[in-house]
């Protein structure tokens, strides 16, 4: 039986004014999955009525693989990086079922 695809949107709150930052982080992030075969997309937004709130769109192979990406010391690292700047995050997982880019 073929895996499904795995799907999120994140919405990351950085502390008052530290939301560049977290972006810079984020964007690394998606810099080190272009090498990731099983990462299809992996995209860093900024809310433009406020700069603390930002976006990641991902799109994965499976579930195992996102889970995997987050197993490795590189991203161990800039999640350690990243956390004093994160207020809270609402990770919203989704099953794709189809459309351009999917």
């Amino acid at each position: 039986m073929k895996m499904s695809k795995f799907a999120a949107y994140v919405k990351f709150k950085a502390h008052p004014g530290k939301g560049e930052a977290l972006a810079e982080i984020l964007l690394e992030a998606a810099e080190q999955c272009r090498t990731v075969e099983d990462c299809e997309l992996y995209i860093v937004n900024i809310s433009e009525e406020d700069p603390d709130t930002i976006w990641v769109t991902e799109l994965w192979s499976d579930q195992a693989a996102h889970d995997a990406s987050l197993q490795g010391e590189e991203a161990a690292a800039m999640i350690r990086r990243a956390m004093p700047l994160i207020a809270g995050a609402e990770p919203v997982r989704l099953k794709p079922l189809g459309g351009k880019g999917a």
